[in-house]
């Protein structure tokens, strides 16, 4: 599993983590908006983001890390999840990259408190899809929390996105839009 650096939500972000990481307004998609009626009425030229190009794209569908590698990858395909309402999958993997970063064990304690009732305790807010194992594993990790405590939960939902959602992105009408704008601007 790759090791990026992203933004968390901001509920989950610590004072280190630069806000400004949003994706730009070039890109960015309402929650469960209709993401292709909103690309369709844009020109080509709007799509296309300074630093995002036809090759960049290409590669995404190479590999799951790939696509999350890229700065423009990582907001694309969270829009897409956005799309589906899935995207609290992504979102946990990002807390958990940032998560990793954190070196105060207070600090450790309270974030992984937070993380663990956003998206692990059963009925959470934003709940992932985990077994009831893991859920447990986690469980006892929250009483002397480190940097590893959910990265059993991060692999499976890294391996939930890379068989299901990363394919169907692939497929998407989003992706097949951007691929496209963005080879006609490299024709120019």
């Amino acid at each position: 599993m790759p090791s990026l650096v992203t933004s968390p939500p901001r509920d989950l972000q610590h004072s280190t983590t630069d806000p400004a990481g949003k994706m730009s307004d070039k890109v960015s998609f309402q929650r469960g908006g209709n993401l292709k009626s909103q690309l369709q009425h844009r020109s080509p030229h709007s799509i296309h983001t300074e630093g995002l190009c036809f090759e960049e794209m290409s590669q995404w569908s190479h590999s799951l890390e790939r696509l999350l590698s890229s700065k423009y990858g990582l907001k694309i395909f969270q829009a897409f999840l956005k799309t589906e309402f899935s995207d609290e999958n992504i979102e946990f993997w990002m807390v958990c990259e940032d998560y990793k970063k954190i070196r105060s064990s207070f600090r450790m304690s309270s974030r992984a408190k937070k993380i663990f009732k956003r998206y692990i305790q059963a009925e959470a807010v934003r709940e992932i899809n985990i077994d009831h194992k893991t859920r447990d594993l986690i469980r006892g990790n929250m009483k002397a929390p480190t940097t590893m405590c959910f990265d059993d939960a991060q692999r499976i939902v890294y391996g939930l996105m890379e068989r299901d959602s990363y394919p169907r992105f692939l497929k998407s009408d989003i992706y097949r839009a951007l691929l496209d704008s963005t080879s006609e601007l490299s024709k120019i």
